[in-house]
């Protein structure tokens, strides 16, 4: 046969592969919905219906006449039955059913769908017309009852429409208007060709055309449903790719020459469009993650905006405390040192050795705190740098000496190994330069038992390095990964002595900003430890009377 001679064939195959794809699109877009659940379920009720109906005029036996007509039947009645439901759950997501409609609606559809079934509707076929035609059938006395419940589930169906309609504002009303508009094509088709074209002119071609009838109502409801929930292009892309696939099958069904060949061909369509539909699930739950993942980005960015205002509130708050916290050990330490300077009379030796404990551990707390201001500051982008001319020897010899009270009363050898040569002086912040420095001395004081701690300084290459060399705790290699990194301190760092973990991250950052490097290096634990910084003689920094952190160190103010 030809395209022609399959016209029909051609349209409804059509007709339903539109209207399986618009069906499983709708629930893959909230399968939880029961309205979403209905209209798949609605839409596979109207495929079959329609498959059964186009089916029953193009078979030339009698016995298979009636049964596809039964099928007709059977289906229509789940038709008009889904057709309700949708109406009656529209637009809701999830609904608990009255139990009159668990214990007496849904039980006379079941009884009468089965009813269907059975020669009290069809009892046989009087006359067998040639395909393509209307056969006469005998009906039988549940025939009427076919036809109350049917048009009564109908008429119910357009009543809590309207009644819906009537109720509804703004976006709903807009979706039950789609519908209603969707239902009344859909009814007038079926009234026009199913029933007064047959009944009134004899004009029974059109009835196989049952799933063309449908589809307005499909598309319409579809579109209802998804109107504010915009398919993806790559899902429509994809929608469109299965649908052309399976017409361009359905063609290769219309041109068959027998029969076999055509049921073959039409399995392989149903085949098509079943992956296509597995595709399409496939293709949403893949744009559905990735939307996901999206939200979740950009809740993480508000969540990090909102951690950076939290730090800077934080670090204000750390700046403020500081300030205030400074004033009392600085008081602190200047009575210290007139008292033992002898300022306010002669101390006795026992006296003596416990004020000047008390003094290092106010000038340990001074430290912290100076630490803790810095920190602030570098996190607020407010450090400020003064760089100059300076004389690197001048600062080492000076870092050494104030650490050599600390030293002796530790028991330890502190030595300082002077360059060789003089060396040239280079543009830097003569204040954090001699806190790194003494920061490393006092390091390497604190976490030595015994032995010495050797502080070098000496010119490299185009580069002035500061060392500081000792015999103490040593360091793992784990922990060399991280040991410059803000509040870092190994285990047993905790335990030897009291700290942020500050002053390392501290370090670092001024060493940055002079354009140097700073490191440290260890054989491993309990094989002592070298820190080193090196700065280039020739910074590029240009001499300014003040630096702020936040802006490009070159610059001059």
């Amino acid at each position: 046969m030809g395209i022609f001679q399959n016209f029909d064939l051609l349209t409804v195959g059509i007709a339903i592969a539109a209207i399986a794809i618009l069906g499983f699109v709708v629930y893959f877009n909230n399968y939880r919905s029961i309205t979403n659940q209905t209209f798949l379920v609605f839409a596979l009720v109207a495929i079959f219906w329609s498959l059964a109906n186009y089916s029953n005029y193009h078979v030339s036996s009698a016995s298979l006449v009636i049964v596809f007509l039964r099928l007709v039947m059977y289906f229509a009645v789940w038709y008009c039955f889904f057709l309700f439901q949708l109406f009656y759950v529209f637009p809701k997501e999830d609904l608990q059913f009255p139990n009159y409609y668990k214990f007496f609606i849904f039980p006379t559809v079941f009884i009468v769908s089965l009813l269907t079934l059975t020669p009290l509707v069809f009892s046989g076929v009087s006359h067998l017309a040639p395909q393509g035609q209307v056969s006469t059938v005998t009906p039988g006395p549940g025939i009427f009852v076919f036809g109350i419940l049917v048009l009564s589930l109908v008429i119910a169906s357009f009543i809590i429409l309207y009644k819906k309609l009537k109720r509804a504002e703004n976006e709903e009303q807009a979706q039950l208007r789609y519908i209603l508009l969707g239902a009344l094509l859909t009814f007038s088709l079926h009234i026009v060709f199913n029933f007064i074209l047959p009944a009134f002119f004899n004009q029974t071609k059109f009835i196989p055309y049952g799933a063309l009838f449908t589809f307005p109502l499909i598309a319409f409801t579809t579109y209802a449903i998804l109107k504010h929930h915009l398919l993806n292009l790559k899902i429509i892309t994809t929608e469109i790719l299965t649908f052309a696939l399976t017409i361009a099958i359905l063609f290769d069904v219309i041109i068959s020459s027998d029969p076999l060949s055509r049921l073959f061909r039409f399995s392989i369509f149903l085949l098509v469009l079943g992956v296509g539909i597995s595709l399409i699930k496939s293709v949403r739950k893949e744009v559905e993650q990735r939307e996901r993942l999206e939200i979740l980005d950009r809740e993480l960015a508000d969540a990090n905006e909102k951690l950076k205002s939290l730090d800077l509130a934080r670090a204000e708050f750390i700046s403020i405390a500081s300030h205030q916290l400074r004033t009392p050990p600085a008081t602190v330490k200047w009575y210290l040192s007139a008292i033992l300077n002898g300022d306010y009379g002669k101390l006795n030796k026992g006296v003596a050795e416990q004020l000047k404990k008390t003094q290092n551990t106010n000038n340990h707390l001074i430290s912290l705190i100076e630490d803790m201001l810095n920190v602030s500051r570098i996190e607020r982008g407010k450090m400020e740098f003064l760089f100059e001319l300076t004389n690197v020897e001048e600062l080492a010899s000076f870092a050494y000496e104030q650490l050599i009270p600390m030293a002796t009363d530790k028991k330890l050898k502190l030595s300082y190994v002077p360059p060789k040569t003089a060396l040239p002086k280079i543009m830097a912040d003569k204040e954090k330069l001699r806190q790194v420095m003494n920061n490393l001395i006092d390091n390497s004081l604190k976490y030595t038992k015994q032995g010495s701690v050797t502080v070098s300084l000496f010119k490299e290459g185009d580069e002035i390095k500061f060392q500081v060399e000792d015999t103490g705790k040593g360091i793992s290699k784990e922990e060399q990964a991280s040991i410059f990194q803000k509040y870092s301190r190994g285990k047993e760092s905790v335990k030897q002595s009291a700290g942020l973990g500050l002053g390392l991250y501290v370090a670092k950052i001024i060493i940055d900003q002079h354009k140097g490097k700073i490191w440290a290096e260890s054989k491993g634990t309990g094989l002592g430890s070298k820190f080193m910084f090196s700065l280039p003689i020739n910074n590029g920094l240009k001499q300014t009377s003040l630096v702020d952190l936040s802006q490009d160190q070159t610059k001059t103010h």
